[in-house]
């Protein structure tokens, strides 16, 4: 029982200190309704429990937790147009279009970035871009107004 209190606790620790960035950085940017819906749905009980597992439920993942993490994950993505992953159009040819995101989520998409980062520690998102930007399937516009918005706040050369 008291295992189960202390996952939870620091799982809402974690969730309050991002979603405090994250609106810190959507105000910033003009949005900051959005900033308080942000990531709501991770408080609903098919994301919660599978979330606190895997990233507070200790070191040795099961495959169920994967598993059950996967599932959350993919139910978060499309209850979150603020997540490039809810704008691919999986085609019956087995190929991925990307859709351009709307000018709103994609603000509140590089806030979540940052917000994150902050929440551990980091103070710009440059590195963790640089790294993961190819991994990213954007439609060409939003890339470029991405990186058009990192690039005036420094995040990218």
């Amino acid at each position: 029982m008291f295992a189960k209190f202390r996952k939870n606790a620091a799982y809402v620790k974690y969730i309050a200190k991002h979603k405090w960035f994250v609106f810190l950085e959507c105000a910033r940017l003009g949005i900051p309704v959005h900033g308080i819906t942000h990531d709501i749905s991770k408080f609903f009980p098919d994301e919660w429990g599978p979330y606190r597992e895997f990233f507070y439920g200790g070191l040795e993942k099961t495959p169920t937790t994967e598993q059950n993490f996967n599932k959350a994950w993919i139910k978060h993505i499309h209850r979150n147009p603020h997540h490039w992953q809810y704008w691919q159009l999986r085609k019956d040819d087995g190929g991925v279009k990307a859709l351009e995101m709307p000018y709103v989520y994609m603000l509140e998409m590089v806030a979540d970035w940052r917000g994150a980062g902050k929440a551990q520690g980091f103070d710009s998102v440059r590195d963790w871009y640089a790294k993961n930007k190819n991994k990213m399937h954007l439609h060409p516009d939003t890339r470029i107004h991405v990186e058009s918005l990192l690039r005036q706040a420094g995040e990218l050369d």
